[in-house]
């Protein structure tokens, strides 16, 4: 069976005195028979040239499944009056949302099921099913739940959905008294709705023609969409807006903001006739975030902000408009460390921060009697022992609850779920993610490595591989096969995590590593500027230096490196496939920004004005056009030898539009020397997450890692 051949249809442009000819961007009309006919036929040709791999797709897939517990119940969420939790079931795509009564206002225990969870039978006595998304899914081929919330007085939950992908959910209210769906219902909204403390209005956001989320409105139940009051809209395409409530209750928060800049306002609830209060009008490049918290009797606003240095600081203010510079430190900025968020609560603030490339929680009590201006007392951080791990706050609802919630995982040890006791200074385990069949974290190792890129910065790796795989005749060591994932962009950090679907790699003899790379936010603020705009180079050269590094020390070899990465991590390892393919033995691009260069000049896009201050302008800059143009992977394909390079898109994502692998793929094919193995495969019926349901996800990723083994010549092992 010979690839499909795109037909070369030439579209010229010229912007900036520069000539640019794009052969497949007729690939775009999505709408054409044509077009999904030549997807199709690339689903097809990809299925030929991997039908070798069926039976290892088949076995990956039953380890998944014989690895995880399927029928499961997560650990139990108190919230006012009620546990909260979420249940699986053996044989079926989708879990349900649940909930129990307390026992009473002193019960901070979780409560745990006597015995296995049987399907169909009650996990715990006086279960109430809130939500089965089985039934919700029925008809659907893709099913996507996203926000829910329930009303403070417990009685009416609404819901949101998405049955297509695109990420423009319906959402509907129902009554938790009879069951019924109330008439009211909500569509195109972004995520889900925040209640006023009242019962009667909630809050949503809607997004305008390029997916931005342009606006908040007010609806009143019993009333039309058509009626809902529009309480926030921002015109500037910079920016998007959102709306969240304090955990206090008290407050509701519009927050408005770019990449760069952030603007909130606040509805005091206690005093709804002052109606929305702006608390500091934007100022360019300065970004904040508001949290409620009482201090020493007072109620302040904490402010986490940069206007103090790039890696924040958490100020004070007091519940009335502030400006900057009247906002007074309570954990100031340092440089070796980035603050990434305060959780305020009646007895304790959990900081959010992270220090050399590791994640940190840390607990300031407060006590009045502590002699500090406003009743700061201890100051310490949770401590962990893995070198090698990730730890963050979990679900921590209730404003005066004395313990906090909170998730832990190392590339080895799977999700873990801890209640930390600030009154007595205790850590207990609740639940660590079950992996059946024997599994011991004992028998993986893992490491944090250090490359050094091309101007000479330390680039931090973190890799695991089963103990005795690097074993060597005579006791030395001997390169394995490794899997090497990068994002780098946006600040987002792609810390350490455990992975069931990783262990058939793992247990195949192969190394699993993350490369931190610039343009993340692992090691700060810094690393993230020095990853964006014109620096977006340092992202691509980090990623080939880490690469290296791992050839050099002798963990692997070129021919049996595999690099993976998806969206932002897409255009990363297709950045590199053009700039140093020799490094890898294959390329796994996941929903890739490929294209980025005709996204970033099309303002009409989902996303593209929002992103200017990401990748910057080529429309308005002539120097952004040259920078983009000099690294976009589908602008700088040459006749030279490509690695085998699987891409993998969907026909309905909205963030990563699915033409942008298709038209990459069409000109690797076309310019690419030695024939390169380049393959195609698009879900026809998913969004940017790829396709909903777990075993669909299960065979999904089976697919992906299938043909990354057979790259590594493991697909016998």
């Amino acid at each position: 069976m010979q690839p499909p051949v795109a037909d070369r249809r030439p579209t010229t442009t010229e912007i900036h005195g520069r000539t640019r000819v794009d052969d497949y961007e007729w690939l775009r009309a999505k709408e054409e028979p044509e077009v999904t006919a030549y997807l199709e036929a690339e689903n097809a040709y990809t299925e030929e040239r991997t039908a070798h791999l069926a039976d290892l797709r088949t076995t990956i897939f039953e380890e998944i499944k014989a690895r995880t517990l399927e029928t499961d119940l997560s650990v139990p969420t108190r919230n006012r009056g009620h546990w909260y939790y979420s249940r699986s079931f053996e044989g079926r795509e989708y879990g349900a949302s649940c909930r129990v009564p307390i026992s009473g206002p002193d019960d901070w225990t979780p409560p745990r099921p006597e015995a296995d969870c049987a399907p169909d039978q009650p996990a715990l006595p006086g279960e109430e099913v809130l939500l089965d998304l089985n039934v919700l899914a029925e008809g659907h081929d893709f099913f996507s739940l996203g926000g829910s919330a329930i009303t403070l007085d417990d009685t009416v939950l609404a819901y949101a959905v998405d049955v297509v992908g695109d990420e423009r959910y319906t959402v509907r209210f129902k009554d938790l008294h009879t069951g019924e769906l109330l008439p009211d219902e909500l569509t195109g909204v972004l995520g889900g709705v925040v209640w006023h403390p009242n019962g009667q209005d909630c809050f949503y956001s809607t997004v305008d023609d390029s997916w931005r989320p342009d606006k908040v409105w007010r609806h009143r139940l019993g009333s039309t969409q058509a009626d809902d009051e529009l309480v926030l809209h921002e015109p500037d395409g910079r920016f998007w807006t959102g709306i969240g409530r304090s955990r206090s209750n008290r407050f509701l928060m519009t927050a408005t903001g770019s990449k760069t800049t952030t603007e909130y306002r606040y509805l005091d609830t206690e005093a709804p006739d002052a109606g929305w209060v702006l608390f500091a009008p934007r100022r360019e490049d300065l970004e904040y975030s508001l949290e409620h918290a009482v201090l020493a009797g007072e109620d302040r606003f904490l402010v986490h902000h940069n206007g103090t240095g790039a890696d924040f600081e958490i100020g004070v203010a007091p519940v009335a408009p502030t400006s900057p510079e009247e906002w007074r430190a309570l954990v100031p900025h340092r440089s070796d460390v980035r603050l990434e968020g305060v959780d305020a609560f009646a007895g304790h603030l959990v900081v959010h921060q992270r220090s050399e490339g590791l994640t940190q929680l840390r607990i300031i009590e407060l006590d009045a009697q502590a002699g500090h201006e406003h009743g700061l007392g201890e100051d310490y951080l949770v401590e962990f022992d893995h070198p090698v791990y990730t730890v963050g706050a979990g679900g921590n609802p209730v404003f005066d609850q004395p313990t906090v919630r909170l998730g832990y995982t190392t590339m080895a040890v799977p999700s873990s779920v801890y209640d930390y006791d600030v009154r007595t200074r205790e850590l207990a385990l609740l639940r660590r993610a079950p992996v059946l069949g024997g599994y011991d974290p004992a028998d993986y190792e893992e490491h944090r490595l250090w490359a050094t890129a091309d101007d000479g910065e330390r680039v931090p790796i973190s890799i695991v591989c089963r103990r005795g795989s690097r074993e060597g005749v005579g006791g030395g060591t001997q390169p394995v096969p490794a899997l090497l994932y990068g994002y780098g962009a946006y600040e987002m950090s792609t810390d350490p995590y455990f992975s069931v679907a990783r262990l058939s790699v793992l247990d195949r003899g192969a190394a699993f590593a993350i490369a931190h790379v610039r343009g993340g936010g692992e090691m700060g603020r810094r690393w993230y500027d020095e990853g964006k705009l014109f620096h977006k180079q340092n992202s691509f050269s980090d990623f080939a230096a880490c690469a290296r590094h791992l050839v050099a020390t002798g963990w692997t070899t070129p021919d049996t490196l595999v690099a993976e990465g998806g969206s932002a991590g897409g255009l990363l390892v297709g950045a590199v496939a053009n700039q140093a393919p020799e490094l890898f033995g294959g390329i796994v691009a996941a929903v890739p920004f490929v294209d980025a260069l005709t996204t970033m000049l099309d303002a009409t896009l989902p996303l593209t004005v929002t992103e200017y201050d990401e990748w910057g302008n080529p429309e308005a800059d002539p120097e952004v056009y040259d920078y983009m143009a000099s690294y976009a992977p589908y602008d700088n394909v040459v006749a030279q030898d490509y690695p085998p390079i699987l891409a993998e898109t969907s026909l309905h994502d909205t963030r990563v539009l699915y033409v942008e692998p298709a038209k990459w793929v069409a000109r690797l094919r076309a310019v690419g020397d030695g024939a390169p193995e380049v393959l195609l495969r698009t879900e026809m019926s998913a969004g940017h997450g790829g396709v909903s349901g777990r075993y669909q996800s299960w065979h999904d990723r089976a697919f992906t890692l299938a043909w990354i083994l057979d790259r590594m010549a493991l697909a016998d092992a």
